[in-house]
């Protein structure tokens, strides 16, 4: 092989690559990038966010203040940026809520860094320091909690853990939604004496499941102890109470055999009597479905018109379900177990449902299945009503990160004090322990606790206050020896408030967990000092020299 020594990098990489090493063309282009990406998403921080309108590759319109939809939908492409990115989708899917503290944190620790660096830092003593802080800062943190919820079921305190959830998403709605979720998410708990056994007391997140019908305001949205099918029932039976239901796996119609096989028909009276024997045959089978005492039929798959014709017959309404997930989703909100045959169910087999009918909502018609106790469903239905579709998906965002944070509270009841409070006590403290701290480190330490100011100021910004006047405020209410831990800022007055009185809240497990990806994401950046870009595979991209 031949290698032009001479040629340093570019002689041993295909022609086409790009490269960029050093502080300045390196780690300085990644954290410009960091800067940008979070600078974008801080505006939408806090109940006083902004919304962001994006419209997707797919030309679909998406306006929402929710950081993990908008990173999602922007398509960064960035390297750097895209490590952010993918902290902040780590904690979407895993806690549903601060996802734009991941970002908003991580850029501020670069931009932090950044200035480290022009003092003269090397980027390895700047990584030592955040580590050291976060260490510290783990550490801190289970001192400042305020609050623990030892029983789920107390739905006043769940409801009070969850309103800084909710609020964040869609103010001026939080007490509503928050009612809501903890109403769904308390159907689906298993029953309190679960908890007294020493189990951990959990949900499914499947088992809480979001119809979405435009028309009507969000006030009008409800929550339903069961299901909503989307469409109508098949038959001229519209409604059933107190039925017991069968769920068939599979289409409702006559069994087809696996061989292929002729029949000789000689005369109109041979096929009168064939078409009377597959009559005769279904006939049979519903009117034994019936006899059996179910009332409810609900089938995977296509409803012949013979069998539809018997059903109504027999008075038994029929709901055609195309999803097997949702097929599944049935049986545990009814009791149901699925059968595969054609025929009357055995009790085991059949479910129960308090009521199912037809409705027209909005001019559009859907199935209602619902149950009147808790105990007799294991799936709960929020149906959210909203003028436009970008509202219902907004409102669905929200409740959706409600149901996540009710999981979290599950697995770890623990409360930290919100509106800001916790980031002002953590960088007091930190500040503290810098002053402590020999070496250069301490200079990081330092800038990981000014970075910490992010949240409480961007709240400001947010909320059209002066954030430098309000930051000194708020740092001169967290006193020296700690009496104002819990002190943070109120977006309505405008002014330092108690956050604890005020029943503004954090959860403890989603505030960690949020830090750690934010620290290792601004750690993992800092630690790039070369960027290699090999020649992109393919032609032209479409619309540029020599597209179309």
């Amino acid at each position: 092989m031949a290698l032009n020594s001479a040629a340093g990098l570019g002689g041993m990489l295909k022609d086409g690559h790009k490269s960029f090493e050093g502080t300045q063309g390196a780690v300085m282009r990644n954290v410009e990038a960091g800067k940008a990406i979070a600078g974008m998403v801080q505006t939408s921080l806090g109940p006083n966010g902004m919304n962001k309108l994006v419209v997707n590759h797919l030309e679909k319109i998406i306006v929402t203040s929710d950081c993990a939809t908008i990173v999602k939908e922007l398509e960064i492409q960035h390297p750097a940026a895209k490590i952010l990115v993918m902290g902040s989708e780590m904690q979407e899917s895993e806690y549903g809520d601060n996802t734009n503290f991941v970002i908003s944190f991580g850029g501020e620790l670069l931009k932090m860094a950044e200035k480290l660096i022009h003092d003269g830092l090397h980027t390895a003593e700047i990584v030592e320091g955040y580590q050291r802080a976060h260490a510290r800062a783990l550490e801190i943190l289970p001192t400042l909690v305020v609050k623990t919820i030892t029983d789920m079921r107390d739905e006043q305190d769940v409801f009070k853990a969850l309103k800084n959830v909710l609020a964040t998403k869609q103010y001026g709605y939080e007490d509503f939604l928050t009612n809501l979720v903890v109403k769904a998410t308390h159907t689906v708990m298993p029953p309190a004496a679960t908890q007294e056994r020493g189990k951990k007391m959990d949900i499914s997140l499947d088992c809480v499941r979001f119809a979405k019908l435009r028309g009507g305001a969000v006030t009008d949205s409800t929550v339903l102890k069961g299901m909503v099918v989307l469409r109508p029932a098949e038959g001229v039976v519209k409604s059933v109470k107190n039925a017991k239901v069968l769920v068939l796996g599979i289409p409702l119609q006559a069994t087809e055999a696996e061989a292929k096989g002729t029949v000789l028909i000689k005369s109109a009276e041979e096929l009168i009597n064939y078409n009377k024997t597959e009559e005769k045959k279904m006939e049979e089978i519903i009117k034994s479905i019936a006899a059996s005492g179910v009332t409810l039929v609900i089938s995977n798959g296509q409803v012949s018109e013979m069998a539809q014709h018997f059903c109504d017959k027999y008075d038994l309404m029929v709901l055609k379900i195309q999803s097997k997930f949702e097929l599944r989703r049935i049986c545990s909100a009814l009791g149901a177990a699925t059968c595969v045959r054609l025929g009357a169910p055995t009790p085991e087999e059949m479910g129960e449902v308090s009521c199912c009918e037809v409705r027209e909502v909005a001019g559009r018609k859907i199935t209602v299945i619902e149950q009147a106790n808790d105990e007799d469903t294991g799936v709960a239905t929020i149906v959210i009503r909203a003028s436009t579709e970008q509202v219902a998906n907004d409102v669905e965002r929200a409740l959706d990160d409600g149901t996540h944070s009710v999981k979290t509270l599950c697995e770890d009841g623990r409360l930290l004090p919100g509106a800001g409070a916790v980031e002002l006590e953590l960088a007091r403290q930190l500040k503290a322990f810098a002053e402590e701290t020999k070496g250069l480190d301490q200079y990081a330490i330092r800038k990981f606790a000014e970075a910490l100011d992010v949240v409480p100021r961007t709240l400001a910004e947010n909320s059209g206050c002066d954030p430098t006047n309000m930051m000194h405020t708020l740092h001169t209410a967290h006193t020296a020896n700690g009496a104002g831990a819990t002190m943070g800022f109120d977006i309505e007055e405008c002014v330092a408030r108690d956050s604890v009185a005020a029943e503004i809240f954090d959860l403890y497990a989603t505030k960690i967990n949020a830090m750690r990806l934010a620290v290792d994401a601004a750690v993992t950046i800092l630690k790039v000092d070369q960027i290699v870009m090999s020649k992109p595979a393919g032609g032209p991209k479409p619309g540029g020299p020599g597209g179309m």
